[in-house]
């Protein structure tokens, strides 16, 4: 989405009295992954905002077509254009997050932005020291070619099958590729790779913050990209924050596509229970 359609979205937010809600897509994805999400929070009565990582195209056809759109995007960068959006809300917001959008939410939680955090197999940041084979595999798509550092990388039908839609049958898999699947920096893979050697790295998180708020990270089961391992060592460095409630859930059966293959409703619905705990 435009920056030009997020301001026009948060004047109509701040002229109301309900608590925002900021979803963060992650590598691979659109805002237009969290339709459906930001009509079930509208419903509960809230005001969803899901703008775009700078420059994404409005359609998965748009980025196929100028995949070099979004190259040369960084973890921090993407972090302060998140954090640019939401200081313009008239209160704080929740945030929710998925992949490195999870990251980002933790990022924007650790600066004292929102309201409540709901991170979603989240990408690991410094501190979390868990390298499961699986998550490189998924990641090797851009790893594997340093060239793809400055690069924007589409998956191949196999490496989203294995990466994101290794829970879900065959056809569906196929269906989740072509509907949603769009090319992805390469640069945020990089840094997150080199992030525990790296002291001057982007991808960092103030976990210890007493500002930081609610958090809950939620993981798939089947998660490739993000297994539990990662998902819960980055719980375990949350949790050490004493001013805030931090949980952790695991979704059976559920793979990195829990956000938008068939089973997503059930995954929203966890992650609104969570935040009607701690919002008016």
């Amino acid at each position: 989405m435009s920056t030009e359609h997020d301001l026009e979205r948060i004047t109509r937010i701040n002229a109301g009295e309900r608590t925002p809600v900021v979803f963060v897509h992650g590598l691979w994805l659109l805002p237009s992954s969290w339709d459906r999400w930001a009509a079930v929070f509208e419903e509960a009565g809230y005001a969803p905002l899901t703008p775009g990582w700078p420059d994404d195209p409005e359609t998965v056809a748009e980025a196929n077509a100028h995949p070099e759109v979004f190259a040369g995007k960084s973890v921090g960068q993407v972090a302060d254009h998140f954090a640019g959006l939401i200081g313009r809300l008239a209160r704080k917001p929740v945030v929710i997050g998925h992949s490195f959008g999870g990251l980002i939410t933790q990022m924007i939680a650790g600066r004292g932005l929102s309201a409540v955090s709901v991170a979603i197999d989240p990408a690991p940041f410094r501190g979390v020291l868990p390298l499961p084979l699986s998550s490189l595999r998924a990641a090797s798509a851009v790893l594997g070619n340093p060239a793809n550092l400055h690069r924007a990388v589409p998956l191949t039908y196999g490496q989203f099958r294995y990466s994101f839609a290794n829970a879900v049958s065959e056809e569906e898999a196929r269906e989740l590729y072509e509907r949603f699947a769009v090319p992805a920096p390469g640069e945020p893979l990089f840094q997150a790779a080199v992030a525990n050697i790296n002291p001057w790295t982007e991808v960092k998180v103030d976990t210890l913050g007493p500002e930081r708020g609610p958090l809950l990270i939620i993981s798939g089961e089947k998660d490739h990209t993000v297994p539990w391992a990662i998902a819960n060592a980055s719980y375990k460095k949350q949790a050490r924050n004493e001013h805030a409630v931090t949980e952790i859930t695991e979704m059976a059966g559920r793979g990195h596509a829990l956000t938008i293959d068939s089973g997503w409703r059930e995954v929203a619905d966890t992650a609104l229970a969570f935040v009607k705990r701690f919002t008016g």
